[in-house]
């Protein structure tokens, strides 16, 4: 098993990394939702759902990055 680089995380170059931000993001703003609004059973339901499916995709997509070698720059020729 090959040890994992933290540094890896960070690559601005790479989509993964901006979807994963993008997602981590919409995930909080929806756990956020249903803490501080009042909603009703259902709806209080489907919002907590995005937001489980938005951590766990950014989750794997976190995982992703930190297992996959980062991308080699692109030199102007």
């Amino acid at each position: 098993m090959t040890a994992m680089k933290w540094s890896r995380l960070i690559q601005p170059r790479n989509p993964l990394f901006w979807i994963m931000l993008a997602l981590n993001a919409l995930s909080a703003a929806l756990a956020w939702i249903v803490q501080n609004r009042p909603l009703n059973t259902v709806a209080m339901i489907v919002v907590a759902m995005f937001a489980l499916c938005n951590a766990l995709m950014g989750t794997w997509l976190i995982w992703r990055l930190l297992r996959d070698p980062p991308e080699a720059p692109k030199s102007a020729v």
